[in-house]
């Protein structure tokens, strides 16, 4: 790699460089991320403060806390899919060629979406078996289960949603980088 700086040539972008522009999915992702956040800072911080001021708690910050997690997990997936900021094997990446990183992103965009495919589709039936039996925390909000658990559906949904637009990105550029190889090999 330092051979190359030398030599006046870039050192290729790392494959975790890849950036795709957020749609409105991401966007609305990322803002449910951040009002869950608020949302659990608020909740424990009261009961910090009603426990401190006046030895009473609500008994509610493990729970509500716990729903936005959940939320946040969920939902920050497709905003970490086309940010790139999930990890990558960047030891075999950097000894394969332009082409052959890009063939690997592809192999790996299609197994990471039927992956999602089959993690959107458990979570959905969850879902609709949590709605049908009537699920209920048994805590003193008896939340019904249904309202956290639909956060992990639609941040699968978000995800396979993001998938297809990084597989198709990297299917753009396959073909380019193919197109690319053809022309070199020209006499």
């Amino acid at each position: 790699m330092m051979a190359q700086i030398e030599q006046g040539r870039a050192a290729p972008a790392p494959s975790s460089a890849r950036k795709i522009p957020e749609t409105i999915v991401e966007r609305l992702c990322k803002l449910a991320c951040v009002v869950a956040l608020v949302v659990m800072l608020l909740v424990i911080g009261l009961d910090i403060l009603t426990r401190s001021l006046f030895n009473f708690s609500f008994e509610i910050s493990d729970e509500l806390g716990g729903y936005m997690l959940v939320v946040i997990t969920f939902v920050s997936l497709p905003v970490c899919q086309i940010n790139g900021s999930f990890h990558h094997v960047e030891l075999v990446q950097a000894r394969l060629s332009p082409f052959g990183r890009a063939v690997s992103h592809v192999i790996f965009d299609l197994l990471s979406l039927g992956f999602c495919g089959v993690l959107f589709w458990q979570l959905a039936r969850f879902e609709i078996a949590s709605v049908r039996f009537g699920d209920h925390a048994p805590t003193y909000l008896a939340t019904p289960l249904w309202l956290p658990r639909i956060a992990m559906a639609l941040g699968a949904a978000a995800l396979c949603f993001s998938m297809l637009r990084t597989l198709a990105a990297d299917l753009a550029l396959l073909r380019t980088l193919g197109r690319t190889t053809e022309r070199g090999r020209e006499p």
